[in-house]
């Protein structure tokens, strides 16, 4: 195989690597570019659909320059075979436009923790705007009723606008909102401040997750995707530590102070390169990789990928031969959808969020007079805390499925085995040392359920491909946060019917179903390229069993 020469797709893998071993050798110790070698010619055949259902061949090629994978990935499209590095520069410039995603993500933990401040200061108090039981319920629902709104127009919001400027979009409603809370003078307008604080973290949190995963490096993906739900408890603790000390107006001023400093920083962050090379803004992109990567040949190399997927899309597909329905049905965005939203379903039913509502309730019913209600709220948010730092950090060491699967075999057994205990000890009954049992396998199914809740905003960032990023993401989030919210409201009907004994046994059998789904069908993506993982998915086989990716894989029919 040579430079320019036409590459068919679809080929096995042992062949490609037996045929690229000589260009391996040949340059196994050049991985920068050449400044005095031409741009070579990539041609490429492809097999698509045309709008009828018929099946057609696209014959094109594209200019681009030279650039490398990864370490371990082999790539043959007149690339060079070779070792990729991370520049120290560029990492830290990844840390720092993170970092100012992150205080986002962390002002959209303050709303869902401000009910459990708020409630107590205004329920059957001589406070000015006192409320009683049904209208408090209404105040720390309406929230989450609000975020599938914010969900469902992040999407378009995001591929319209682009990722960066939806974040800005997205943080003045969140302003707003907690303006209105600090000068409600009525429950109405206190209402209408909780609702739009809610439609504003719906906003906020799929930009962030797809802003992410399209500026960070593969090696350092994992772990920058998990850090904005390390953000979101830290933003839950603070909420926690002002309610302790201020009246509820005043938290609300506070929390204002976190949306308007993550405006301001976001100002200055460069747009996602995935989405200018794809809004045709390539001299922006260009701009935006060399400050995220901190090196011009490296930032060259990936804006040719990014160029010549595009390139390849556009010659036999355009946004408009296909309406959004067709793209859907495509295997390499039907498959990841599946399996997010699938996964998402039984991460609901684990109890990792109804834990977050209802941990005040759930201790109570084992830990009876020794745990006040503010204290367990503490105590369960700071363990979250620290397994969601453990998990972020673990995410730049451990392969997902690994993690992932270990998490859930923890969260199952744990949950399992509290159920039983509670079936055979109740409440009353138990001693003190039952009681402690009891609390060590919480903390270790909190812990455990954490990773849970870490992975679909990894699946969302990484698993779905470039063209529908955006917009699917934004609809993933809405379905998930309907679903949540019937959940939640349905939690006191529920635990009256199977008491905490059958919870949590519900906890335990939907988080072991959870890992059948990821051994089963979740790919290993640390480390690879968000192209390979889209290449991925375009297989026949949903099973994962090679375990393997090839950025390209190259057929062994030769063209006509």
């Amino acid at each position: 195989m040579k430079l320019n020469e036409t590459v068919p797709f679809g080929v096995d893998e042992n062949q490609l690597q037996k045929e690229l071993e000589p260009v391996k050798r040949n340059h196994e110790n050049e991985c920068m570019l050449n400044k005095n070698e031409k741009t070579p010619e990539i041609k490429f055949f492809v097999s698509s659909q045309s709008i009828n259902g018929r099946e057609k061949s696209t014959k094109g090629s594209i200019k681009t320059d030279l650039f490398s994978l990864p370490r371990s990935q082999i790539l043959y499209d007149g690339a060079k075979v070779c070792r990729e590095t991370i520049g120290k520069r560029g990492v830290l410039h990844q840390l720092i436009i993170t970092g100012t995603v992150l205080i986002a993500t962390a002002a959209c933990g303050m709303p869902i923790g401000y009910s459990a401040v708020l409630l107590p200061q205004v329920i059957d108090t001589n406070d000015t705007l006192a409320m009683d039981v049904g209208m408090g319920s209404w105040v720390a629902s309406i929230h989450s009723a609000a975020t599938p709104i914010g969900s469902f127009a992040s999407g378009p919001i995001m591929d319209r606008c682009g990722r960066k400027t939806a974040l800005l979009i997205s943080i003045l409603p969140l302003i707003g909102g907690w303006i209105c809370i600090a000068l409600a003078q009525s429950h109405m307008i206190l209402l209408l401040g909780r609702v739009i604080a809610g439609m504003a973290v719906g906003l906020i949190f799929a930009p962030a997750q797809v802003y992410i995963a399209e500026i960070a490096e593969p090696n350092l993906r994992g772990a920058l995707i998990g850090a904005p739900f390390f953000a979101y408890s830290i933003g839950i603790l603070i909420i926690y530590g002002l309610g302790y000390a201020l009246h509820w107006r005043d938290v609300a001023w506070c929390a204002i102070i976190l949306p308007v400093t993550a405006f301001i920083a976001i100002i200055f962050a460069p747009e996602s390169p995935t989405w200018l090379v794809r809004h045709n803004r390539t001299a922006k992109a260009a701009n935006a990789l060399q400050l995220l990567r901190g090196d011009d040949d490296k930032a060259k190399r990936e804006l040719s990928q990014l160029t010549m997927r595009f390139e390849r899309e556009k010659a036999f597909m355009t946004a408009s031969s296909e309406r959004f329905v067709r793209i859907l049905k495509r295997k390499s965005v039907l498959k990841p959808l599946v399996i997010i939203n699938a996964f998402n379903l039984f991460q609901i039913f684990s109890g990792v969020y109804l834990v977050v509502f209802y941990a005040v309730d759930i201790i109570r019913d084992f830990g009876g007079d020794v745990v006040s209600a503010g204290m367990a709220a503490v105590l369960t948010a700071a363990v979250r805390f620290v397994f969601t730092f453990i998990y972020c950090f673990l995410l730049m060491y451990t392969p997902r499925r690994k993690m992932s699967i270990i998490s859930g075999l923890g969260s199952g057994f744990s949950a399992t085995a509290l159920a039983i205990i509670f079936f055979i000890f109740p409440s009353e009954n138990m001693s003190g040392g039952v009681r402690i049992l009891c609390a060590l396998l919480l903390v270790l199914y909190i812990g455990c359920n954490t990773g849970y809740m870490l992975l679909p905003g990894i699946m969302v960032g990484e698993l779905l491909p470039a063209k529908v990023r955006g917009q699917v993401a934004g609809y993933i989030f809405c379905l998930f946060n309907v679903v949540l919210f019937v959940v939640a409201k349905a939690y006191p009907l529920i635990m009256d019917d199977l008491k905490t004994s059958g919870l949590f046994l519900v906890f335990g059998i939907s988080s072991l179903i959870g890992v059948v789904l990821l051994y089963s069908v979740l790919p290993e993506t640390k480390g690879q390229s968000l192209g390979a993982i889209e290449d991925y998915f375009m297989e026949n086989d949903w099973v994962w069993a090679k375990r393997k990716f090839s950025m390209i894989s190259i057929s062994r029919r030769e063209m006509s």
